[in-house]
């Protein structure tokens, strides 16, 4: 998380939406898929043996695991704004340029998602706060390198 388990994670409205989405399938219709496997490996009698009822007992302890770190992101998140598009936030796509010259577009973002980095993460916290034209020191586990932010607009 971004900021510590104690203070949750900033979450714009959208992706807080997004994961309460997910939380609602994980525990409306999904939920009842697998209680559903459950009782129908049950019917093939011996449980000590049976692959199905044990596969299904997994998945069902899995898909809990994932209801409950939901629940918990859901309620500890703290929704943000994005009041200015000129200064780099969660909620924010940053285009910006390596030192070799090539182009990177990413979205600053708690949520798992293609092209998004945590604000947490090492590139995410260097261009937080950072504007347009504002040239960052990047510190990565493998070296550090300077990023040059070329724009900055609302996701």
């Amino acid at each position: 998380m971004a900021r510590g388990d104690e203070e949750g994670e900033l979450l714009t409205p959208a992706a807080h939406a997004q994961l309460q989405s997910e939380l609602a399938e994980l525990e409306g219709p999904k939920r009842q898929e697998v209680v559903q496997a459950i009782a129908t490996a049950r019917a093939h009698g011996d449980l000590s043996e049976n692959f199905e009822y044990h596969a299904a007992k997994n998945e069902q302890g899995l898909l809990e695991a994932r209801i409950r770190t939901l629940k918990h992101r859901v309620d500890m998140a703290t929704i943000v704004e994005v009041a200015d598009d000129h200064v780099v936030s969660v909620g924010t796509v940053v285009e910006f340029s390596d030192p070799a010259g090539k182009m990177m577009t990413i979205e600053i973002s708690n949520v798992t998602k293609p092209g998004a980095v945590s604000p947490s993460a090492p590139l995410g916290a260097a261009l937080m706060g950072a504007r347009e034209g504002d040239e960052v020191e990047v510190t990565a586990p493998r070296s550090t390198w300077t990023a040059r932010i070329v724009s900055i607009r609302t996701a």
